[in-house]
């Protein structure tokens, strides 16, 4: 096969290639790949140099993408290759892609660190377990690949990647993402157009037609008589350049057409006149050779033994039906067709009932104890009409690749399963089964579609609850959150008489659901669903959870005051870690919005923390991203704005490893308290409108209150007292409306606007006094403070510092000493206040509040001191990521631990400390944390 030339890397993606324009070889013998091949060449050539890379071949079926990667493969000499190709029948069956590639490598499985070897022994089927998280499984291919090219260069070639299973391509493509420093290469090759987006972002090297001149050059290789010019110049015209065309259109021409154009034109799409010339050619074989090409192409795996002990029961002579397919099917080993087209264009020929005559042979041929999944997959392609033995056996298997991790398999079991089942009942709860996995694959609109079939059962009341809650989820993950609450509230009362426990967590889910509607609820809103959760029926032996639902039911139904101890009392379960894993995994985030509520940063650090822990002990990464989060924003409280910094760069990190995109609470949060004005501005708009969009009003909330904390650190009060106001107008919400209460009570006393000032601590002290938190009561007291006069406002302000001394919330402390102090330079007392306003100043600069400590120089420069502008630490001159991996590196992570948080190897790990060592001049990691903004302590 030639190699077509290519119009080199996608702008700012890459190096160029430019096009040659005259007719050459690569070294190799290939005609017009100069290009092409001295791309492959870099690759190889950054690999033996330590470098990583990943290149996605593209282009049409036949256009060379296939004799790239053979070109690839011989130049590899001195690397170890590992090859895998998509089969389009296969792309059900999860991970069967990554482990044909990963095979030769499983004996460095044992050498990973646990959970990794865990999740992907368990993927490929080498030990039970719970299955695995497919982000767990990515890292852990990662870790396997470098550790693979530790010692010589490793290339990996995929080819027909439009074809792999979907848990493989989404783990290739997590990995590929994630090189740098490993000496690995992947190398994808991909059909246009492509099936999906999964690749997106990769570096790309279209694979386009070959120039005329190449083309001629080609066509003349393989017409040995008289080719009349006419002729010759249409097929050019025809082929595109596509060396498959190029090679194979010449073949179905008859003599007197190829010498004198006597033929009839094509009006086919290039890719269908290939394919049809292939049918043809399967058409003028004999019935037996077909009947064996039919069933070769029915099964993915191209097992040659299989596929004759399929023959023989058919009643096919191997040997000499093979003979007669011996131009478009080898069959030795293996079986190997000349090109995925010409499978294709054989399965497609072949009648139903041909078909279902080959599936059921192969079905016979397999051994049900060795692979009992691929036995039931060719059952059900042989069923004829509705079997519930087999539908069982897809059920089975549906349950052995849930316990694998591959989810996608599961909903195609399932999904096939419903296709089978007579029963209208059962097959109503096989189709919402199917719906779960698809949905929880990320396939939304094919769920959906299931959830029609399901409740056309007609189903029964559990049925109809769990297609009720289905919609409620698909509906909130596509930003429909306002359909979910009664959704919801519809499934729990189904459930009422058929599982209590299932009953009162799915109210639990219709609040928590509500309480981020906040005040874009639409009905039901927050009465009718606490009102509906306080109905629920009583468990025999209450939960944790059921604790949380009464006290979340009291707080929607009666207000602040009256849940306060209930709250506490469930908050005390889950901070003291009296919950099992699996709830705490549900409902901790939950937990942290009412230990904010509560302004109880103590306990809200404990849930935080722990929530990560549990996720990453249990392998749950999608679930990381919002958790970190929270724990950002404590950090952010906490005034350790570099600790705060680091986790939000894990959070990055993580979110775009696994495609997930949250509200940014943690960064609006620190670019508020830092000042950054464009960056938090940025933020805001994006979490309003999108909030807005979305129906998410407790992030609406969340983000107005960091405007107005962000236009109080930059002194421009009237814009603070407007923002404020509009946080600070949805009471009913959880914690943002109360902590904007005091950023109101600031503003708009700064703005003269006494009236509205006294109004809002009016409402803040109904809630700070039933809390009783320090963090409360210490706010409280300097918010009143700014509305006394005297030495009561003194004493306040004195009592706040007191309080808030005894917490965790250093910003909120030293603004407390700012405030003071700047009060004291309206008393003229310069050296109280000089002493205030040193404290705070020093205490804001060192956390990096800058806009916050600007105002504290300000009123230090108002008394006669001299303050200079905060300095650039040292670390500054480290990029994001390599701070990042100095302050785990500085809390005693090593490299595999930091990696397996980062998601990034080992190597590329090392490779990047020798840089933070190189610009910080030291040479031990012991020596780091000294090198750091102090506060940069990672406990999350």
């Amino acid at each position: 096969m030639v190699h077509p030339a290519s119009a080199g890397y996608r702008p700012g993606r890459g190096r160029s290639y430019p096009r040659s324009v005259t007719p050459s070889r690569s070294s190799a013998g290939l005609i017009g790949r100069r290009n092409e091949c001295q791309a492959l060449d870099d690759l190889l050539e950054g690999a033996r140099a330590g470098r990583s890379a990943a290149l996605v071949l593209r282009g049409e079926a036949g256009i060379g993408k296939t004799e790239l990667l053979k070109y690839l493969l011989e130049q590899s000499s001195g690397s170890r290759v590992v090859r895998a190709a998509g089969v389009q029948s296969e792309m059900e069956l999860s991970y069967a892609g990554l482990h044909q590639l990963c095979a030769p490598l499983l004996a460095g499985v044992d050498h990973l660190p646990g959970p990794q070897r865990d999740a992907l022994a368990t993927a490929f089927g080498l030990r039970t377990g719970v299955a695995p998280d497919r982000f767990l499984v990515g890292l852990a291919v990662l870790s396997l690949l470098a550790d693979a090219g530790g010692n010589q260069p490793l290339i990996c070639l995929i080819d027909d990647a439009q074809w792999l299973d979907q848990a493989s391509a989404l783990t290739l493509a997590f990995v590929a993402r994630r090189l740098h420093a490993e000496s690995v290469v992947l190398v994808f090759a991909v059909r246009e157009p492509p099936p999906d987006e999964t690749l997106a972002g990769l570096t790309e090297l279209p694979v386009e037609g070959l120039p005329e001149r190449d083309s001629r050059t080609l066509l003349d290789s393989v017409v040995t008589g008289p080719l009349d010019q006419r002729v010759r110049d249409r097929i050019i015209a025809e082929s595109r350049g596509n060396p498959l065309a190029l090679l194979e259109l010449p073949r179905g021409r008859i003599a007197a057409e190829l010498a004198g154009g006597f033929g009839h034109p094509e009006a086919r799409p290039l890719s269908s006149q290939i394919e049809r010339e292939f049918l043809r050619r399967v058409e003028s074989l004999p019935a037996e050779t077909r009947r064996l090409m039919f069933t070769a192409a029915a099964d993915p795996v191209g097992d040659a033994r299989l596929l004759k002990r399929a023959a023989e029961r058919l009643g096919i002579d191997v040997d000499a039906a093979a003979s007669e397919a011996s131009e478009l099917m080898t069959l030795h080993t293996d079986v190997r067709f000349r090109h995925p087209l010409v499978r294709s264009a054989v399965y497609r020929v072949a009648s139903l009932t041909d078909r279902q005559s080959a599936h059921r042979a192969l079905a016979a041929s397999i051994d049900a104890d060795l692979d009992p999944d691929r036995r039931a997959w060719h059952l059900a392609q042989a069923a004829p009409g509705p079997d519930e033995d087999v539908a069982v056996e897809l059920e089975r298997s549906a349950e052995r690749a849930r316990a694998r991790g591959g989810i996608a398999a599961v909903a195609a079991f399932l999904e096939r399963a419903s296709e089978l089942t007579h029963d209208p009942a059962r097959r109503s709860q096989r189709a919402v089964d199917a719906a779960q996995a698809k949905f929880q694959a990320g396939a939304f609109e094919p769920a959906a579609a299931l959830l029609a079939t399901a409740r056309a059962g007609p189903p029964d009341e559990l049925t109809r609850a769990r297609i009720d809650v289905l919609h409620a989820g698909i509906a909130f993950t596509q930003g429909r959150g306002t359909e979910a609450p009664p959704l919801l509230l519809a499934a729990a009362r189904r459930l009422e008489q058929l599982d209590v426990a299932a009953a009162r967590e799915t109210y639990l889910e219709a609040v928590a659901a509500v309480i981020f509607a906040g005040h874009l609820a639409r009905s039901p809103g927050w009465q009718e669903v606490g009102e509906a959760a306080r109905g629920a029926p009583r468990p025999q032996v209450p939960r944790a959870t059921d604790e949380l639902l009464d006290a979340l039911a009291v707080r929607l139904m009666d207000g602040y005051g009256p849940s306060v101890p209930m709250i506490e009392r469930v908050l005390g379960a889950f901070s003291d870690g009296d919950v099992p894993v699996q709830e705490s995994l549900r409902w901790l985030l939950l937990a942290g919005v009412i230990a904010a509520d509560l302004w109880d940063l103590e306990r809200w650090n404990l849930v935080a923390a722990r929530h990560v822990t549990i996720i990453r002990e249990a392998g749950a990464l999608s679930e990381l991203p919002l958790a970190l989060d929270s724990s950002a924003v404590v950090h952010v409280f906490a005034g350790e704005l570099a600790a705060a910094e680091s986790v939000i760069e894990e959070v990055r990190t993580v979110s775009a490893a696994i495609g997930s995109n949250q509200p940014p609470f943690g960064a609006l949060a620190l670019a508020a308290v830092r000042g950054h004005e464009r960056e938090a501005r940025m933020l805001i708009d994006a979490t309003v409108s999108e909030g807005t969009q979305y129906g998410q009003g407790l992030g609406v909330t969340v983000a107005h209150c960091h405007h107005a904390v962000l236009c109080n650190g930059l002194a421009r009060y009237e814009e603070a007292m407007t923002a404020a106001q509009a946080a600070a107008e949805h009471q009913q919400e959880f914690g943002a409306p109360r902590w904007a209460l005091a950023e109101l009570v600031e503003a708009a006393a700064r703005s003269g606007a006494s009236e509205l000032a006294f109004g809002a601590l009016e409402q803040l002290s109904e809630t700070t006094q039933v809390s009783g938190t320090d963090w409360a009561l210490g706010v409280e007291a300097y918010s009143r403070a700014l509305l006394s006069e005297g030495d009561a406002a003194e004493s306040l302000y004195r009592e706040a510092i007191e309080r808030l001394s005894r917490t965790r919330v250093r910003v909120n402390l030293a603004r407390a000493h700012l405030l003071y102090g700047e009060w004291l330079v309206q008393e003229n007392r310069r050296v109280d206040a000089r002493a205030q306003l040193d404290v705070s100043h020093e205490m804001l600069s060192r956390f990096g509040a800058d806009a916050f400590a600007e105002r504290a120089r300000r009123a230090l420069q108002a008394v006669g001191a001299k303050v200079g502008k905060r300095t650039v630490t040292t670390s500054t001159a480290l990029t994001a990521q390599e701070a990042q991996i100095a302050r785990l590196a500085g809390d005693g992570l090593t490299n595999t631990e930091i990696g397996a948080r980062l998601f990034l190897s080992h190597h590329t790990v090392e490779w990047h400390l020798r840089k933070v060592f190189s610009k910080l001049g030291i040479a031990s990691r012991r020596e780091i944390p000294s090198m750091l903004p102090q506060g940069a302590a990672t406990s999350a």
